[in-house]
């Protein structure tokens, strides 16, 4: 008698995959997508760094693409008003 995960015809030929096959595909997909976008993000951090250092090395400045610069924070209110 043949269980949900192997199921057989009587020449030998696999008729369908079980659930645990069909999970372990997804697990698989789902951990190629997220190696796939890894390096992708890896080869974009390398190309922006690459880019700096030619612009450092040429005198220029960089042109980054993250946040903005911060603006300098207001002065801290005084606490003791004898000053």
């Amino acid at each position: 008698m043949a269980n949900d995960e192997e199921r057989h015809d009587p020449e030998g030929a696999d008729i369908g995959e079980g659930r645990g096959d069909r999970a372990r595909k997804a697990a698989q997909a789902r951990e190629a997508q997220r190696k796939a976008k890894a390096a992708a993000k890896l080869r974009e951090n390398l190309m922006r760094r690459k880019t700096q250092a030619r612009a450092r090395r040429a005198g220029e400045e960089d042109l980054t693409q993250g946040l903005p610069a911060a603006e300098p924070a207001p002065p801290a209110a005084k606490t003791d008003e004898s000053s």
